[in-house]
């Protein structure tokens, strides 16, 4: 891959990555384990690797935007994770920023491909 490429790539995981924090927000209006939302963001077409999910579900139960509770009733014990009451404040906040600059960034991106344009 030439250097550009990489430039790219390296770039595309930056923006991913702050946006990591809403789209784990997102899934979690109820309990869900470290696997099952891996799998469920798979299917939605927004992969996470699992080394990178499960620090952050420990980040934000330490920022108490998350509470969690252990299911030990199968073999296997389950960690499982969904939004505080001051995770569902600070997700709503979260949207709000994005759909904001979401929007400026669209009108921005515009504004530069009319001038190609002209």
């Amino acid at each position: 891959m030439d250097s550009k490429n990489e430039l790219v790539s390296s770039l595309t995981i930056e923006l991913k990555r702050g946006t990591l924090v809403l789209l784990v927000l997102s899934q979690l209006s109820t309990y869900e384990y470290g696997y099952s939302l891996v799998q469920k963001l798979e299917k939605k077409n927004a992969p996470i690797e699992a080394g990178t999910l499960y620090p952050l579900l420990r980040r934000l139960e330490k920022q108490k935007l998350l509470i969690s509770k252990w299911d030990t009733s199968e073999s296997r014990p389950r960690k499982f994770y969904t939004l505080s009451e001051e995770g569902k404040v600070v997700y709503e906040q979260l949207k709000t920023e994005w759909r904001a600059m979401s929007t400026l960034m669209e009108e921005l991106l515009k504004e530069e491909e009319n001038n190609e344009t002209d």
